[in-house]
């Protein structure tokens, strides 16, 4: 019997109102059978980078970030856009990943939530930077799924079918198994 996989839901945003958060309560509850979806809650408690801590010995809550990313076998991330481009602290996040090896390699893909028009600049800088990790993006599985409050029920999750489908087959291809790479 195999294992599920387990996809790493990863939200750029600390309030826990957020469209973002919604999008990804909503991804957990959508998600197919058998996959398994595992919230990443320290992005809080993540230390400013420091490439003199990113040593043999991590500070306690980078281990854990790691961890949990090499445990994971895909990664769905969903994240704002501030000024631009990603909130600090998700940069930071993503910051502690370039000198690890966890998500290398590992199927990773985003759910735009922004308003049309908008959201480009933090998907243009997640492309940047998850290529500086070497994490494969997996095209098919990045979605815009513009997010309003009044798609969002009392559970805070989005309530219309159409996107917990979408959410769903995001889901779906990140856990899809995949072939080796040719040399």
């Amino acid at each position: 019997m195999s294992t599920p996989p387990v996809i790493l839901l990863l939200s750029g945003s600390l309030r826990a109102g957020s469209s973002n958060e919604s999008v990804l309560r909503t991804a957990r509850a959508a998600a197919p059978s058998p996959v398994r979806t595992v919230p990443y809650e320290g992005l809080a408690e993540l230390p400013h980078f420091n490439p003199d801590d990113d040593g043999d010995t991590l500070p306690a809550p980078v281990a854990a970030l790691r961890a949990a990313i090499g445990e994971a076998s895909g990664i769905l991330i969903c994240a704002p856009e501030y000024a631009g481009t990603l909130p600090g602290s998700f940069k930071n996040l993503l910051d502690w990943t370039v000198g690890g090896t966890e998500i290398c390699d590992k199927p990773v893909a985003w759910v735009n939530a922004a308003a049309p028009g908008r959201g480009q600049g933090a998907e243009d800088t997640l492309r940047t930077v998850l290529g500086y990790t070497g994490a494969a993006i997996v095209e098919p599985a990045c979605v815009r799924i513009p997010v309003d409050r009044g798609m969002v029920g009392p559970d805070g999750t989005i309530t219309d079918p159409a996107v917990r489908e979408q959410l769903a087959g995001a889901l779906a291809l990140l856990a899809a198994p995949r072939s080796p790479a040719a040399p």
